[in-house]
């Protein structure tokens, strides 16, 4: 099974890329807050304990979010591997995610970051508000915060992945088809070394 772990901060593209190593790799998508979403449609155990602590504006707990991801591993036992995308956001969420995949006889093959300088962000993010409809991408002041944020949870869980030689960082700035193109290089050589 080959797991990736895809960062990118807020307009690097990283949606876009997503979908189509989904697409090329036959990797399951799996995305935290669309995790939270279907448990929650679902009413499952997880979904209405999730939804309890979202009600009263509260970060759902690493628990909850790994059990999340332990019930999605189970369902797709038969897939090639997964795409974690927003998960783990900090170093104890790598750890619990480690141990998770360690115990389905798995682990993290690569992490992958898409780099993008903060000025290219920022007209990213800003020309993406304009038909977002994201208050979120309209205001530079949030934006720069937003950086700011990604960069100080990120960098521990890089420091994390580089002392097992499973980190990556990939130049986030060009058209789709050239980040997508380093993107599938630096899975391909890792699939190739793996298979060895």
């Amino acid at each position: 099974m080959f797991n990736l772990i895809l960062f990118g901060p807020p307009g690097s593209g990283k949606g876009t890329q997503s979908e189509k190593l989904v697409e090329k790799y036959g990797l399951v998508h799996l995305s935290t807050g669309n995790l939270l979403r279907e448990e929650i449609s679902n009413r499952t155990p997880l979904g209405l304990e999730a939804k309890n602590f979202l009600d009263k504006g509260q970060l759902v707990p690493d628990e909850v979010v790994i059990g999340m991801i332990d019930s999605s591993l189970e369902h797709h036992q038969e897939v090639p591997g997964f795409l974690f995308d927003g998960f783990p956001r900090n170093v104890a969420q790598a750890q619990a995610l480690d141990k998770l995949l360690t115990l389905k006889k798995t682990e993290i093959a690569l992490v992958l970051a898409l780099e993008v300088s903060e000025e290219e962000l920022v007209m990213r993010l800003l020309n993406r508000g304009k038909t977002s409809g994201r208050t979120d991408d309209t205001n530079e002041t949030v934006i720069h915060h937003r950086f700011t944020v990604y960069k100080n949870e990120t960098s521990p869980i890089a420091d994390h992945y580089k002392k097992s030689k499973k980190f990556q960082s990939i130049k986030g700035e060009g058209s789709v088809e050239e980040i997508f193109d380093s993107l599938c290089q630096a899975i391909d050589k890792r699939m190739k070394t793996l298979a060895s």
